[in-house]
C-alpha cells in the first residue's frame, strides 16, 4: 500500500539540522524500536513532510531537506520580548527554581492562546523571552525508513489520529 490520505504511517527517521557554522547537528530519532506512527493528511504533520512522503510505500528509505519557511519560518526578532517582572510576581516572588535562563514557560497571549516562551535573560526589571519555535530559522534534513503503511480505520478518520501501538488510547 502507499501513502495517501487516510493512511496509516509508521517510521522511523533521523533528523538534522544546520548550525551557524554549516555543520550538521542532530536533532532527533525516532528509532525502528519507537517508530513515529501517524495519520497522513490529519494536518499534525509538516506539510513539506508529508508532501515528500507521498507515495511511497512499506520498505522505502529516502532523505529530503525542508527549508525553514517550508517548517518553522524564519527567526523573527521580533517575537524576543521582554515582559516586565511584575506580571511574574503578582503572586508572590518569583519562583527561582521555575523560572530560570534556558527554562520553556507556558504562556497565554492577550487572545488567551496558549504559546511558549524560551527565558533568555532575567533582570530586576523584567525577564526576555523567545517566542519563536526552537526549529525556527533551521532548514531541516530528514532520513527516514517506511517501516509500515496501512488504511486508517473510519473511527481514527473521524477522530483525526492513530489508535493502538504507536497511536493514540482512549
Amino acid at each position: 500500500m502507499k501513502i495517501d490520505k487516510h493512511t496509516v504511517v509508521t517510521l522511523s527517521y533521523e533528523l538534522h539540522t544546520d548550525s551557524a557554522e554549516n555543520q550538521r547537528v542532530h536533532v532527533e530519532t525516532a528509532p525502528i524500536e519507537d517508530p513515529l506512527v501517524f495519520l497522513y493528511g490529519a494536518g499534525t504533520m509538516i506539510p513539506k513532510f508529508e508532501e515528500n512522503l507521498y507515495g511511497k510505500q512499506k520498505g522505502d528509505v529516502l532523505e529530503f531537506k525542508i527549508d525553514c519557511e517550508d517548517a518553522y519560518g524564519e527567526f523573527e526578532e521580533e517575537a524576543v520580548v521582554r515582559i516586565p517582572i511584575k506580571v511574574f510576581t503578582q503572586h508572590g516572588p518569583l519562583d527561582t527554581t521555575r523560572f530560570k535562563v534556558g527554562a520553556v514557560i507556558p504562556m497565554q497571549d492577550q487572545h488567551g492562546h496558549q504559546m511558549y516562551g524560551k527565558i533568555l535573560e532575567i533582570t530586576n526589571n523584567d525577564i526576555q523571552m523567545d517566542f519563536n519555535h526552537p526549529m525556527a530559522g533551521f532548514d531541516l534534513y530528514f532520513k527516514v525508513m517506511i517501516l509500515d503503511v496501512r488504511k486508517a480505520t473510519h473511527e481514527e478518520i473521524a477522530h483525526g489520529h492513530v489508535h493502538g501501538p504507536g497511536g493514540h488510547h482512549h
